[in-house]
């Protein structure tokens, strides 16, 4: 039985040019600066927060996923997401720096209000 290969290795990349891949699409970025300033999100809460499909959404955490930048867990029919606390500590840290130079600027601030706008999130019931 052969280990599970992550995408990174698949198309014959290393590790660091499969994160700075992971972050180079747009909608992978702003899901990732969500979950960096919010922690564990639902797929539901990021549909709702950048405006964007459950599959466009979904197809995108995958690739994070496979990448290793996210881990992702289920809660009855509802998928969470977050930042891999495993990565390599210069990935966490180019997140968190990231973060810090997005947090005043379009779209991360009309994306966090989405976000906290959204009646029904997660913690009693999700996505209903």
């Amino acid at each position: 039985m052969h280990p599970i290969k992550r995408s990174y290795e698949i198309f014959g990349l290393n590790q660091t040019d499969s994160f700075f891949r992971m972050l180079a699409d747009s909608t992978r970025l702003r899901c990732l600066m969500l979950m960096q300033a919010e922690g564990e999100l639902c797929v539901c809460e990021l549909t709702h927060a950048l405006h964007l499909s459950q599959p466009k959404i979904s197809r995108h955490l995958a690739h994070l996923r496979e990448a290793g930048v996210l881990v992702a867990r289920r809660n009855g029919t509802w998928m969470y997401y977050r930042i891999n606390p495993d990565m390599q500590p210069w990935a966490l840290q180019i997140l968190q720096t990231t973060l810090q130079g997005v947090r005043k600027t379009e779209p991360f601030i009309s994306d966090l209000k989405m976000l906290k706008t959204m009646g029904n999130r997660p913690g009693l019931q999700c996505c209903s």
